[in-house]
């Protein structure tokens, strides 16, 4: 009997969704092809899958470029300069640690879980867009910080890329916690709680700007 090639209703747009829901639950070198040929409808066969997606590497790559044009979009409020700088990096905590708990896809951020979830060296480069992607979050948060020094709503003694660190590491943890089903309202407390570290920072301010005023 012949082998089956590509199913009639082969839909290769939500094929991408259900590889990268695959892709995001178990990582790239986790994720075998008999995970994905079942994932992507069944039926699938091996020459078909190659013909539609080149390997299994230009699949995850397309699954990538897919998640940071829409579920990683939660954090690019951080350039937005419209924002106030504590209100950047607050939304993009808030609507992170939302998006990472709600139903519908796996729970946790497929770029943090990219550096867990590893591929071997000798596939290695596969990781490097995620990498960029964490990279440019926190960059964000240094720039949002970096503003907030130039506004004069933090003052010179604080260090951005320490500070951007501690808002950094909070984001990279949530992953974990909303794989081990913590609840959403939980997280959204203790970001209220983790942002009191911007606000301690900021306290310093006003009282040094009340004194200049009173000595001028």
């Amino acid at each position: 009997m012949a082998q089956m090639g590509r199913p009639r209703n082969f839909d290769r747009d939500h094929a991408v969704d259900q590889a990268l829901h695959l892709f995001w639950q178990h990582g790239y070198d986790a994720t075998s092809l008999a995970q994905l040929k079942a994932g992507l409808g069944g039926g699938i066969s091996a020459p078909s899958f190659y013909a539609a997606f080149g390997s299994k590497e230009a699949l995850f790559d397309e699954c990538v470029q897919r998640y940071l044009a829409t579920y990683a979009q939660v954090t690019e409020c951080l350039w937005d300069e419209t924002l106030a700088p504590r209100q950047a990096i607050e939304t993009a905590l808030r609507q992170s640690a939302r998006m990472q708990c709600e139903d519908g896809h796996p729970k946790g951020c497929m770029v943090a879980l990219g550096v867990m979830s590893a591929p071997s060296p000798e596939n290695a480069r596969v990781a490097d867009t995620l990498t960029q992607s964490r990279l440019r979050t926190r960059a964000g948060m240094v720039a949002c910080v970096e503003r907030a020094m130039r506004d004069g709503q933090l003052p010179d003694s604080v260090d951005p890329a320490v500070m951007a660190t501690v808002f950094d590491s909070f984001l990279q943890g949530v992953s974990i916690l909303a794989r081990d089903n913590v609840p959403h309202s939980v997280i959204d407390a203790a970001i209220t709680q983790v942002l009191m570290t911007w606000d301690g920072a900021a306290s310093i301010v006003a009282p040094r700007a009340h004194l200049k005023h009173t000595r001028d």
